[in-house]
């Protein structure tokens, strides 16, 4: 149960109100930007919450228990506030949100109905619409060893102890041409083999996109390198640009042994009966 401020509750009490609902949105590299629902902007605990966005909210639910709640909230995307190529970079991805219940005729009456996660983001006619996860949702994630046949670690961390600065696990390369947002043709990385760094991680290091990294589709050969990425860049990657891009690893006990040399530190349960092993049944003449 909230406790709400006198000041508020007279005002709720009185029969007529002027609520408006802000959200205040704290990116983890600190950044925060300030919405609201209000026709114009209000300046609420210390944070000018634009209106310019046309912010507005779904029904917001609560559960008991650990249940997760949530709603959504949506706005239009601005490059004064928060624009295409933002979301684009995962620049808002695990963002902290805050609901904010204020009397836009004395924003100094405020209180903070509840602080949530920014979720699912989705996109459509110059609008963006955002699920906000509770605070609960955080007991979804998984914790601890997972015994698996595969290994639980991430390539080069301090349980797989596989050394990526060294030249034939990390390559440095530069953009030659974009054929697609999510293909581009490499130069430098004529010495490995195709497939060598399909799974395995791009960072861009300069140009428009400098920081943005993801995950590589497929390295291929045929005439040129190209490397296709499971995500697209913020902006179209332009000739000159530099990035590096390591090894890729399906995480197989033989792709630890045969590629890495890794054995030892596989940090999967190859071994391991599965599904099949559990379900079989004696069979007539079988052993």
């Amino acid at each position: 149960m909230k406790d709400i401020p006198p000041t508020l509750a007279a005002s709720l009490a009185s029969g007529v109100t002027t609520l408006a609902r802000c959200w205040r949105l704290t990116r983890r590299d600190g950044v925060v930007i300030g919405l609201t629902e209000h026709d114009d902007d209000l300046t609420v605990d210390g944070t000018l919450f634009r209106a310019t966005a046309g912010a507005s909210g779904s029904e917001d639910a609560s559960a008991l228990g650990f249940a997760v709640g949530g709603g959504e909230m949506s706005a239009a995307l601005t490059s004064e506030l928060i624009d295409a190529a933002d979301l684009d970079a995962g620049r808002y991805d695990g963002a902290g949100i805050e609901l904010i219940l204020a009397d836009w005729s004395a924003p100094e009456h405020f209180l903070l109905l509840r602080r949530a996660h920014l979720g699912e983001v989705r996109r459509s006619e110059g609008r963006f619409t955002a699920e906000l996860r509770g605070l609960s949702s955080a007991l979804n994630m998984v914790r601890g060893r997972l015994f698996t046949a595969g290994c639980d670690a991430d390539l080069g961390d301090a349980r797989c102890r596989i050394a990526l600065a060294a030249p034939t696990l990390t390559g440095h390369g530069t953009v030659s041409a974009a054929e697609a947002p999510g293909l581009i043709v490499a130069a430098g990385l004529g010495a490995y083999a195709a497939g060598w760094f399909t799974q395995g991680r791009l960072a861009f290091t300069s140009g428009g996109n400098e920081g943005f990294a993801t995950e590589v589709k497929a390295h291929t050969t045929a005439g040129a390198v190209r490397l296709e990425l499971w995500q697209r860049p913020p902006v179209l990657p332009l000739p000159g640009e530099g990035f590096t891009v390591t090894a890729g690893c399906n995480k197989s006990f033989a792709t630890c042994r045969d590629r890495f040399a890794n054995t030892l530190n596989f940090r999967g349960f190859p071994h391991m009966p599965g599904n099949d092993a559990v379900l079989r049944v004696a069979q007539p003449g079988g052993q």
